[in-house]
């Protein structure tokens, strides 16, 4: 959901780059999971802040600059469970990573490996034979069966 950009003053604080749409998002959560990789370790939020179009946290247990640093450059996260369940006909990134891009043929492009924020749409990365940059919009993406693992694309093998 976000990460640790650098510490804010000699308290502790840290700056927070959200990468939600809505940075405020970040506020609505008692912890966060912090860390890289598989190296994750849960911080309470004890104060949250939004600073001239950043947000500033302060989390439990990182009371001081050096601190503060050491967490530079890790992820946010939050678990899933505390996630409301998304709106009909609305997915969760994560949701859409794994999932077989097959076109209106049944030609199977690949497999989304990630998204990508573009501006005017959310791009589905999908890699097979080669990579293509599909946007997640009604006029290019069909059916999204999570369950089944597969999305349906209005996309040709050679676009």
């Amino acid at each position: 959901m976000g990460r640790i950009a650098a510490p804010f003053g000699i308290k502790g604080w840290v700056k927070v780059q959200a990468f939600s749409e809505d940075p405020g998002t970040l506020m609505d959560f008692a912890s966060w999971r912090v860390g890289r990789g598989t190296e994750y370790k849960h911080y309470p939020v004890e104060s949250i802040q939004d600073h001239s179009n950043t947000l500033v946290a302060k989390l439990a247990g990182i009371d001081d600059r050096d601190a503060a640093f050491a967490l530079r450059g890790q992820e946010i996260s939050v678990e899933r469970s505390n996630l409301p369940p998304p709106a009909e006909d609305e997915f969760y990134w994560s949701d859409l990573i794994g999932l077989k891009a097959v076109n209106r043929e049944g030609i199977e492009l690949g497999t989304v490996s990630s998204l990508m924020e573009s501006g005017a749409h959310d791009l589905l990365v999908v890699k097979g034979s080669r990579e293509h940059l599909i946007p997640f919009a009604a006029a290019f993406v069909g059916k999204v069966d999570v369950a089944a693992g597969r999305i349906e694309v209005d996309w040709g093998e050679d676009y």
